[in-house]
C-alpha cells in the first residue's frame, strides 16, 4: 500500500487577545547563550499531567517589544482546542548546549552556486545580526528561535538594535545581482519526486559539500553570497518562553518572529502543521541556515528524526551554532492534487543531551509547529482578525 505523504489540514485553535498592557522596557543585559539547566526531558513530560487550559493559555500569552524598547504583554484565550493525541516518547534528561554538533561524517552542504542560491528554497534563508538563523514566512516576517534573542530570563544584548540579513547575490567582480535566476515551475517546486528519496537540488557536488579535507571555507567563482541587512520593527516570543527559564516546558516554547521594518520581495515559505514521524517522507526533514564554522555560507542539510515528542522532533542532523532558528521544512503533496509544496514544521533549536534506557545520547532538537502554535504564529503575521483556521 502506498504511504500517504500529503499535507492534511489539521483544524487550528483560535486564540483571542483578552488584554495588552505595558511592561518595563527592557535592559538587554543577557549573554548569547543558553543552557537550560534541569529542564524535563519527553520521558519526564511522559509523567507529568497534561497541561491545563490555563496554563496553555498563560504559555501562549506573548511579550512584544518594539524597535524604540517598549515591550507589552498581551494575554489570549484557547477557542475550539482539540486535544492531540499523545505523541511516542521515549526519551529523558537534561539540554545542555555544547559547541559541536556534527555527528561522525560532516554530510552538510554548502551551497555556493549562485544558480541554487538565490532560488527557493535556499533563499527564504536568513541571518541575524545575534549570530543565528531565520527563516522567511511572509514579506515582512521572520521565523526564528526564541533563544536568539532572550535567554529565558532577558534579552539579549545584541537584541536591542537587531537586524536581519537577507541574501543577495555578489557577482565575483563585485557588482550586485538583483533576483534569483529564472527557473521553471518545476525546478522551483522541485518537480514531481517524493523528497524523502534524497536532498534538495543543487546540494550536490556542485554545491561544496564539506568534509574535512573539503576546503570548507573556499569561495566559488560563480559568486558570494553578502546581506541586505534591515532592522526589526517589533518581536514576538511566547511567554511559555521568556518566563520558563528554568521551567520544565521552556524548550517547547523556543521560537519567536521578527517584523521587519521594510518588506522584501523574495519569495518566502509558507507555516504547516507537524505531522507525525510515520507520515514524514523518508523520515527525513530539512533546513538551511549559516553556521558559524563555514563563515558567509548558506549550509543546508537534511536527515531522518529519530524521535519525537508532542512538541520536539529528536534527530541527528549536522549543524553547528549559528544555524539555529533555522526553519525546518518538508516537502509533501498538495490534498487532492500531484503538486508537491514545501512547508516550514519547525524551528531548529540547537543541541540537547537526553537519557535513553539509561544512557545519555546526543540529539540536535527542533520544536514542532503544533496546531496552537500555528495559530499563535498565524496571529502574529496577518493580524488578530485574519483566519488561520486550517493549518
Amino acid at each position: 500500500m502506498e504511504q500517504d505523504f500529503s499535507w492534511h489540514l489539521s483544524k487550528i485553535p483560535r486564540l483571542v487577545s483578552e488584554r495588552t498592557f505595558r511592561l518595563t522596557s527592557p535592559t538587554f543585559e543577557a549573554d548569547a547563550k543558553m543552557v537550560l539547566n534541569g529542564a524535563c526531558g519527553i520521558e519526564c513530560q511522559k509523567e507529568l499531567p497534561a497541561p491545563s487550559l490555563a496554563d496553555l493559555e498563560d504559555s501562549l500569552s506573548y511579550e512584544t517589544v518594539f524597535e524604540n524598547g517598549t515591550r507589552t504583554l498581551t494575554r489570549v484565550k484557547v477557542q475550539g482546542l482539540v486535544p492531540e493525541p499523545t505523541q511516542n516518547v521515549t526519551a529523558q534528561g537534561t539540554p545542555v548546549r555544547r559547541k559541536r554538533q556534527v555527528y561522525g561524517t560532516d554530510s552538510r552542504f554548502s551551497i555556493s552556486d549562485r544558480r541554487f542560491l538565490g532560488s527557493f528554497p535556499f533563499s527564504t534563508a536568513v541571518k541575524l545580526s545575534t549570530g543565528c538563523s531565520g527563516i522567511l514566512v511572509s514579506p515582512t516576517h521572520v521565523l526564528t528561535a526564541a533563544h536568539c534573542v532572550h535567554d529565558g530570563k532577558g534579552y539579549l544584548r545584541g537584541s536591542r538594535k537587531l537586524r536581519v540579513g537577507l541574501l543577495r547575490m555578489r557577482n565575483k567582480g563585485g557588482g550586485r545581482k538583483r533576483g534569483g535566476p529564472r527557473r521553471s515551475r518545476r525546478g522551483a517546486d522541485g518537480g514531481g519526486g517524493s523528497e524523502g528519496a534524497g536532498g534538495e537540488p543543487g546540494a550536490g557536488a556542485e554545491a561544496g559539500r564539506g568534509g574535512k579535507g573539503s576546503g570548507r571555507g573556499r569561495r566559488v567563482a560563480e559568486g558570494r553570497p553578502s546581506f541586505r541587512w534591515t532592522r526589526v520593527r517589533r518581536t514576538h516570543l511566547p511567554r511559555g518562553w521568556t518566563t520558563g527559564g528554568g521551567g520544565d516546558a521552556a524548550l517547547d516554547y523556543d521560537y519567536g518572529l521578527l517584523e521587519l521594518k521594510r518588506a522584501h520581495k523574495k519569495e518566502f515559505m509558507e507555516l504547516g502543521v507537524s505531522p507525525a514521524l510515520g507520515r514524514l517522507p523518508g523520515g527525513r526533514i530539512h533546513f538551511s541556515g549559516f553556521d558559524r564554522d563555514r563563515p558567509d555560507q548558506l549550509v543546508y542539510r537534511f536527515c531522518s528524526v529519530s524521535d519525537e515528542s508532542s512538541d520536539l522532533l529528536y534527530q541527528h542532523c549536522d549543524a553547528e551554532s549559528g544555524s539555529t532558528g533555522s526553519g525546518v521544512y518538508l516537502r509533501l503533496r498538495e490534498p487532492g492534487g500531484k503538486n508537491w509544496k514545501r512547508k516550514i514544521i519547525a524551528v531548529y533549536s540547537g543541541h540537547q543531551r537526553v537519557d535513553v534506557r539509561g544512557a545519555p545520547t546526543d540529539y540536535n532538537v527542533a520544536v514542532r509547529i503544533t496546531p496552537l502554535k500555528f495559530a499563535q504564529i498565524c496571529r502574529w503575521v496577518r493580524g488578530p482578525d485574519a483566519s488561520c483556521a486550517r493549518g
